[in-house]
């Protein structure tokens, strides 16, 4: 028996779409009342979830100029990131610059792309160089991401998280992305979990917050699952995957039910929630997975930046890369699509 690949040409993205236009405005997520009914109904099949991640590399495939517009789009969708103990700012600086221009202007002209407006979807850095990042972006209308509430192990006070938050939005960060006490996950604690997000929230105020799971540390699926909601139902913007410090970070099959649990979020209240996976994500080939799988599971309005993010540090370059690829019929050498 023979397989055949699908060739997914999709009907609402081409390269005369990619341009990051702003969303519709939509209704911010405000949270409801923790039900814990609702959180213990939460059943997960291991087993279905892997052999339905599975098809999403092997079952759909896109090609030739398709592709450049799917990766034109991905391009958008990334929060470029440096997380590393000798960030300066001259890296953050050199990075913001890579986030007003993310494709070489070579590269759009030769796809007839020069027109867009092409930007990625954030930036972030620590706390400490929020202010460096904030002044690099200036009227870009890029936003600033800080990683906040200890990360990436959230290890530290409570007041201090809370103290954390409030300094970076202080500082300029229009998006704040927490780490949950994974401990209130694996003791099966969700008042806690959620009173904790509820807190981070509300000292977010207007600053948009990205709820990290790191997903690899609450040990089963059905975990993810829960977690999900619960952070959902406190007043997560998005849900993300994982720090990226973990051994295992962003996963098809973690994606599938961290999707599906926004799908259900959406079903009963109403309220759109956006997801973020992060880690691990490094070639051109992953951010085509993982768009396939909004596409799939949540539809073409999760396919902007304002519901999807890629968090990534080196992803760029390939993307960038393979775009070279297609508009010349080679691929750039390396120090053509440096990061910093």
């Amino acid at each position: 028996m023979t397989t055949t690949k699908r060739r997914t040409e999709p009907e609402n993205v081409d390269v005369q779409v990619v341009e990051p236009v702003l969303a519709p405005a939509r209704a911010r997520n405000p949270g409801i009342p923790l039900d814990m009914e609702w959180v213990r109904q939460v059943r997960v099949n291991r087993s279905a979830v892997e052999r339905r991640a599975a098809t999403i590399p092997t079952r759909r495939t896109v090609k030739k100029e398709w592709q450049a517009a799917w990766l034109l789009r991905a391009v958008t969708c990334i929060d470029l990131t440096t997380l590393q103990g000798d960030d300066t700012p001259g890296n953050v600086l050199r990075l913001c610059a890579k986030a007003r221009h993310p494709v070489r202007q070579e590269i759009l002209e030769a796809l007839s792309a020069s027109g867009l407006d092409l930007k990625i979807g954030a930036v972030c850095v620590y706390h400490n160089l929020v202010p460096v990042a904030v002044e690099a972006l200036r009227g870009s209308g890029i936003p600033v991401a800080a990683v906040s509430t200890g990360f990436p192990a959230g290890q530290i006070s409570f007041e201090q998280k809370l103290k954390e938050i409030e300094a970076s939005v202080q500082a300029g960060a229009t998006e704040i992305d927490i780490v949950i006490s994974r401990a209130h996950v694996l003791t099966g604690n969700w008042q806690a979990l959620y009173d904790e997000v509820r807190a981070f929230r509300a000292t977010c105020g207007d600053a948009h917050m990205k709820t990290i799971l790191a997903t690899h540390e609450l040990a089963t699926l059905r975990n993810v699952d829960m977690a999900s909601l619960v952070c959902m139902m406190a007043g997560a913007d998005f849900i993300k995957t994982s720090t990226g410090k973990e051994p295992v970070n962003a996963t098809l099959p973690v994606g599938v039910v961290m999707v599906r649990a926004i799908r259900e979020y959406l079903d009963r209240t109403g309220y759109k929630v956006g997801f973020k996976p992060a880690g691990g994500i490094r070639t051109a080939k992953q951010s085509l997975d993982w768009l396939i799988l909004m596409k799939e599971e949540l539809g073409n309005e999760w396919l902007n930046n304002s519901l999807f993010r890629i968090g990534a540090s080196s992803l760029l370059s390939d993307i960038e890369r393979q775009l070279s690829y297609f508009a010349t019929g080679r691929y750039a050498a390396a120090h053509h699509n440096p990061m910093v």
